[in-house]
């Protein structure tokens, strides 16, 4: 008769990973890598974050899954250049250390997403042969996959189910973080409560709890009051860097709100405050966006910031509470093919729907088929877009098919949050990193700037968070063992 050698128990003081989107699912990823014991707290009923939502990709250059274009193919230096230009205000006038500290974030991020990217296709099986251009890239750099699961549930479904075979490692949902420990000078463990209680946990302590876009009564109210009354893609939930104001983390950019362009209106439910969000890859598959009048009025691939503000002075304000505007975000049958699991979601939840152009009128026809002349030759169009995506529709008849939704800005990602280096370490107000504590994520701030390039998200949350995994096991094994 065969035995089992039995687990031992994991010890009392363990690695404390906060929150189980990409980034702390990347950091545990690292810590169990290196036998650490690790617990991961998250205060939602399931594991996932707003990781699990993410619909774009991840973005990565260069890497084998792009397309060659010739003297002209992507680099990690193109990369770097289109964060710096899509940081904006934010990077231009950071004075010295500030600047070198946001240098260094971009240069980091943009030279090791190729590494983040094969990382997660070539260890853990994830598809994402699949290359978009999104807003804001001068190439297609956002990975996805090219049939099956949406990049964030992929990716995280993926990395859930390779940690909870490691013995090493314990997820503990509807638990919530309500104090960090410090003495002295150094991060020593945290309070949280769970169901059955007050507990605290002693150990090093990487935060990856996200971002505070649903948190509109606190901290949107706090620092961006002007944006009261959009609605948002994120759940109700505080945000959590105050937890780590009150141990000495130093905050940045907190006023850098992304207001994302395009979240869907479900007629069914116009006032909706949480809404679903209408993929960029939808754009960057060559979707296209019209005004009730059936016209074209902006370049769909510009930046989010500058989508989103054309759109509140060009188009019609919604009656109601909230602050909505009227827009139509239309796909062509190729668009749609290459989209084909998002599609499926969104017309089966009744926020897009299958139409023909003799419904949708003859302005809408004239504006579609200029703009299919232009993608026809490949030549820039009067709005200044170049990259088409998979449009093939050439010829728009009134029984030509049409794939459209109702779309809206809304609140999605916070650009700031608590200053970190590039070795994840969280930094005071004076720069010096705070022992025993590490931040990845949506969390942290000064990375991004004015904006967030779409693909950058997932990315940050996998550089990061394997950054701070591994500095977390190093000062374990130096402090704790």
């Amino acid at each position: 008769m065969s035995t089992c050698t039995p687990v031992p128990p994991l010890p009392t003081n363990r690695v404390i990973v906060v929150g189980s989107g990409l980034a702390g699912l990347s950091a545990a990823t690292q810590l169990t890598k290196q036998n650490v014991p690790v617990i991961l707290l998250d205060r939602a009923e399931r594991p996932g974050g707003n990781s699990i939502k993410a619909s774009s990709g991840i973005n990565g250059a260069p890497t084998r899954f792009q397309t060659p274009s010739g003297p002209n193919d992507d680099d990690e230096r193109l990369f770097y250049a289109d964060t710096v230009k899509s940081a904006g205000k934010a990077f231009a006038s950071a004075e010295t250390r500030e600047k070198e500290i946001r240098e260094k974030l971009i240069s980091t991020v943009t030279k090791v997403s190729a590494d983040a990217v094969y990382w997660l296709a070539d260890e853990f099986g994830v598809d994402l042969s699949r290359v978009a251009q999104l807003g804001g890239h001068s190439r297609a750099r956002t990975h996805r996959s090219a049939k099956g699961k949406p990049p964030g549930a992929a990716i995280v479904g993926a990395l859930l189910d390779s940690l909870k075979a490691n013995p090493f490692f314990e997820l503990q949902t509807k638990s919530t973080v309500t104090k960090v420990l410090k003495e002295a000078k150094e991060v020593v463990g945290v309070e949280y409560t769970a169901e059955d209680g007050m507990h605290v946990l002693r150990g090093p302590v990487v935060f990856a709890s996200g971002g505070f876009a649903g948190d509109i009564r606190g901290m949107v109210s706090k620092y961006r009051p002007d944006l009261a009354g959009y609605p948002s893609t994120n759940e109700a939930r505080e945000g959590s860097q105050g937890l780590l104001e009150e141990v000495g983390a130093g905050l940045i950019d907190m006023e850098q709100v992304q207001v994302h362009p395009t979240g869907f209106v479900d007629e069914k439910n116009l006032s909706a405050t949480v809404k679903f969000l209408a993929a960029e890859a939808l754009r960057g598959e060559g979707g296209i966006l019209l005004l009730s009048n059936g016209k074209r009025f902006v370049n769909e691939l510009e930046t989010r910031e500058h989508v989103t503000d054309v759109i509140t002075r060009s188009a019609n304000a919604l009656e109601g509470d909230l602050r909505q505007w009227e827009v139509t975000l239309l796909l062509d049958e190729g668009a749609a093919t290459a989209l084909d699991s998002h599609m499926q979601f969104y017309l089966w939840k009744g926020l897009m729907r299958k139409t023909t152009f003799g419904e949708l009128g003859q302005s809408t026809i004239e504006s579609v088929q200029e703009y299919a002349d232009i993608v026809a030759v490949k030549k820039t169009d009067k709005l200044g877009r170049t990259a088409f995506g998979n449009w093939t529709l050439t010829d728009v008849q009134p029984d030509s098919v049409a794939f459209v939704g109702k779309v809206t800005p809304v609140l999605h990602f916070t650009m700031g949050g608590v200053i970190f280096n590039a070795d994840s370490q969280v930094l005071d107000e004076q720069g010096d990193a705070i022992p025993g504590l590490w931040a990845a994520g949506e969390v942290t701030g000064g990375l991004h700037g004015q904006n967030r390039l779409g693909g950058s998200s997932l990315l940050e949350c996998a550089v990061f968070g394997r950054i701070a995994g591994d500095a977390a096991a190093v000062f374990y094994q130096q402090h704790y063992l």
